[in-house]
C-alpha cells in the first residue's frame, strides 16, 4: 500500500449529526417533518417483530441474541458487562452477525446527562477501513487512551456529555469487525449502508427506551460517503415502514446528519488541492512550480470524475481514483507536512509524520488481554484495514457521487451540517465549501447569497469559526483544527455539537439574523461588512468527550 493509501485509510471522511435546525439560521421545514416513531409506528408490532434468547460462548460469557422477522439473516449479539472507558454510564457492546459471514462490532455509551431525553448519535469513522473506535478513544468518546496504551482517562469533552452514542465498526473487516469468508466482503458505501440500517432496526427494537429519541448520523472523512448513504437508506425505508405500520419496521427518527472534513463530492473537491497547497494561512507548502504542475492535471482529473458520475461504472471510477490521487491529491503534497494537519512539520518523512502517536496507543490498549476479556473478544484489533481500502477503491466507490443522496434526504426535512477544520489538507475546507455551494437543491441560490457569520465559541468567548446557513443546510469552517476537529479543538467541537442539537431555540428558518426570541442569547454586530455572531448557548452538565475520525 502506498503512503497515500495508508494515510487515507485513517479515515478521510466522517459524519456528525445534529438536529432539525441549524447553527446560524435554520430551524424546521414545516412541510417536511422528520419521522416520529410515536405517530408512525405501532409499538406493539415492533415488539412482536423481534425475539431474544441467551447464549453462553466458549469463554463462559453470556450474550443476549436478538433477531427480527424483517431481517432474517441478521442477529444482534450483545453484552453489557464492561465498565471500561466510562464506568458511570450504561454500556452495550457486541456484534451484529449476518448469515453470510459478516460480524460488525459496536460499542454504545449512554449520555452522562439525561439518557431518556438526550439525542442518539451514530458515529462512523472513514478510511475506507478505519475503525470508529478511533473516534471513541481519540476524538469524541467518553475516554482517551494514556500514552503507551496502559489505560484510559476521562475525556471532559465527550459528546456523550449531551447524547447517547453508538460507535460502529463498519464496513466488515474494520476494527473488531470480521468476516468468515471472501463472499462476505463489502465493496461499496451503498451496500455497507444496508447493513447499518439493519443494525439500527434491531438495536432500536431491542432497546425500546431509545426509539423515540432524535437520531443523528455523524461521520468524518470517508464518512462523507457513509453518512449520506446511511441517511438515504433510512429515509427510503422509513417510507416503507410508514406505509405498513404493522410490519414491525421502525420509522427511525432521523433529524440530522453531520460530516466533518469529508469526501462527499469529488467532482467539486479535487480542484481544491492546488489551492490549499498555495493557501497562505498555513503555507504555501510547495513551490509555485509544483502547484502549476498539479493544476495542469486537474482538468483531466475532473473529466475522469465526470465520467464516473455519468456512468457509475466501476472501472471508470476506479481509474479516476488512481489518476486523481496520484497526480492531484498526492502531487500537490510533496513537502514535509502532516497531510491531516498542515501546521505540523515532519522531522523524518510524510508517512511517519502523518501517523498520530495516539493511534498506536489505541491499538496497544485494545489488544491488551484485560481489554479483550472485558469486552468478551478474542480477536486482534485492526486500526485501519488495507483490505477494506483496496475493496472500496478497486470498486470505484471512492469517486462515486454520494453527494446525490443529500438532496432527497433534505427533502424529508433532515438538517445537514458540513464542517471542516481549516488546517486539514486531505479533505480540506476549500473543497468542502466548493461542493456545498454547488449542491443543487431548492435553496441553492439563497444559500450561495447568504453571508458567512463569524462564530464565537460560548466556552472560549473567542472566534472559533465561520458559519453559512440557509434553511436546513449548513457549512462551518473551524479555526485551528486539522482533519480531526474533536481531537484538535475538543471544547469547540463540543460547543458545536451542543449548538447543533439545540439550535432550534436560537435560530429562525431562512434567516441570517437572530430571531426576536433569541435576541438575548445571540448578539450580532457588523464590522467592515462582516457579520459577527456571538452564539450564547447554555451548556449544562458538561462532562467528558473522546473520540476520533
Amino acid at each position: 500500500m502506498t503512503w497515500i493509501q495508508s494515510l487515507l485509510s485513517l479515515g478521510c471522511l466522517a459524519a456528525v449529526v445534529g438536529r432539525v435546525a441549524s447553527l446560524s439560521g435554520v430551524v424546521e421545514n414545516p412541510t417536511a417533518q422528520p419521522w416520529n416513531v410515536s405517530r408512525l409506528a405501532d409499538p406493539g408490532s415492533i415488539d412482536a417483530a423481534f425475539s431474544t434468547k441467551t447464549v453462553v460462548d466458549d469463554q463462559g460469557l453470556q450474550w443476549s441474541v436478538w433477531t427480527h422477522v424483517q431481517f432474517t439473516d441478521y442477529a444482534l449479539r450483545v453484552t453489557s458487562n464492561s465498565t471500561l472507558c466510562d464506568p458511570n454510564v450504561a454500556q452495550i457492546h457486541g456484534y451484529i452477525d449476518v448469515g453470510i459471514g459478516k460480524h460488525f462490532f459496536f460499542w454504545f455509551f449512554e449520555s452522562r446527562r439525561n439518557p431518556s431525553t438526550d439525542p442518539l448519535f451514530l458515529w462512523l469513522n472513514g478510511g475506507p477501513g478505519s475503525s470508529s473506535l478511533i473516534g471513541l478513544f481519540m476524538e469524541l468518546g467518553p475516554c482517551q487512551v494514556r500514552a503507551g496504551g496502559t489505560g484510559t482517562t476521562v475525556n471532559p469533552y465527550s459528546w456523550n456529555s449531551i447524547g447517547n452514542i453508538i460507535f460502529l465498526d463498519q464496513p466488515v473487516d474494520t476494527g473488531f469487525s470480521y468476516s468468515d469468508n471472501a463472499s462476505a466482503a463489502t465493496f461499496t458505501s451503498a451496500d455497507a449502508a444496508k447493513d447499518v440500517y439493519a443494525f439500527l432496526q434491531i438495536f432500536l427494537a431491542a432497546n425500546s427506551q431509545y426509539r423515540h429519541l432524535p437520531f443523528h448520523t455523524l461521520g468524518e472523512s470517508y464518512g462523507g460517503h457513509y453518512v449520506p448513504a446511511v441517511a438515504r437508506a433510512i429515509v427510503d425505508n422509513n417510507a416503507n415502514a410508514t406505509a405498513n405500520a404493522t410490519s414491525g419496521l421502525l420509522p427511525i427518527n432521523l433529524v440530522s446528519i453531520a460530516i466533518g472534513n469529508g469526501i462527499t463530492d469529488p467532482l467539486n473537491q479535487y480542484s481544491s488541492y492546488p489551492l490549499m497547497a498555495a493557501d497562505t494561512k498555513y503555507g504555501p507548502i510547495v513551490g509555485s512550480d509544483v502547484i502549476a504542475t498539479v493544476q495542469a492535471a486537474v482538468p483531466t482529473c475532473l473529466n475522469m470524475i465526470r465520467g464516473c458520475y455519468q456512468t457509475l461504472n466501476s472501472g471508470i471510477c476506479s481509474n479516476a481514483t488512481d489518476y486523481c490521487n496520484t497526480y492531484v491529491l498526492d502531487g500537490a503534497f510533496v513537502n514535509n507536512r502532516n497531510i491531516y494537519d498542515m501546521r505540523v512539520k515532519c522531522s523524518v518523512n510524510v508517512v511517519d509524520c502523518s501517523d498520530y502517536p495516539m493511534m498506536d496507543d489505541i491499538s496497544t490498549y485494545l489488544n491488551l488481554n484485560s481489554t479483550l476479556v472485558s469486552l468478551g473478544l478474542n480477536r486482534t484489533f485492526v486500526m485501519s484495514s488495507d483490505v477494506v481500502y483496496s475493496r472500496f477503491t478497486g470498486s470505484g466507490d471512492w469517486m462515486m457521487p454520494y453527494v446525490n443522496d443529500i438532496p432527497p434526504v433534505m427533502a424529508k426535512g433532515i438538517s445537514v451540517l458540513i464542517y471542516a477544520g481549516d488546517a486539514d489538507y486531505i479533505c480540506n475546507w476549500i473543497g468542502n465549501k466548493a461542493w456545498v455551494l454547488n449542491l443543487t437543491w431548492p435553496g441553492q441560490r439563497q444559500f450561495q447569497n447568504t453571508s458567512d457569520l463569524i462564530w464565537i465559541s460560548p466556552s472560549t468567548k473567542q472566534p472559533a469559526g465561520e458559519i453559512r446557513s440557509y434553511d436546513t443546510f449548513n457549512f462551518m469552517k473551524i479555526y485551528g483544527a486539522g482533519h480531526l476537529v474533536p481531537y484538535d479543538q475538543p471544547q469547540v467541537a463540543l460547543d458545536m455539537i451542543t449548538a447543533w442539537t439545540n439550535s432550534s431555540k436560537y435560530f429562525v428558518k431562512g434567516s441570517t439574523e437572530p430571531s426576536a426570541s433569541a435576541a438575548s442569547d445571540l448578539s450580532v454586530s457588523r464590522r467592515q461588512g462582516v457579520v459577527w455572531a456571538a452564539i450564547a448557548i447554555v451548556l449544562s452538565s458538561l462532562v467528558s468527550i473522546s473520540g476520533i475520525f
